[in-house]
């Protein structure tokens, strides 16, 4: 796994888990995440999440498949 989690900015005070795995080029299309997210693959801030409508915020970290990202807010 990265030992730094990779920065994604979002727009918004928040984003679906399904949408940012999409934003950060975690998966490829909408069918794909929400398979990954509901076999119990993706973890929000350390712990299994399987609700692919789960909001995620600035300063949540969410890693799937070896990979982090960081969840920013746009200044």
């Amino acid at each position: 796994m990265n030992a730094e989690p990779i920065d994604i900015e979002i727009r918004d005070d928040s984003i679906r888990l399904g949408q940012l795995l999409k934003l950060s080029n975690l998966v490829d299309d909408g069918a794909t995440a929400r398979e990954v997210i509901m076999s119990g693959e993706v973890t929000v801030n350390g712990e299994f999440d399987t609700r692919r409508g789960r909001q995620v915020r600035p300063g949540d970290v969410v890693s799937f498949a070896g990979q982090q990202v960081q969840v920013t807010a746009r200044p």
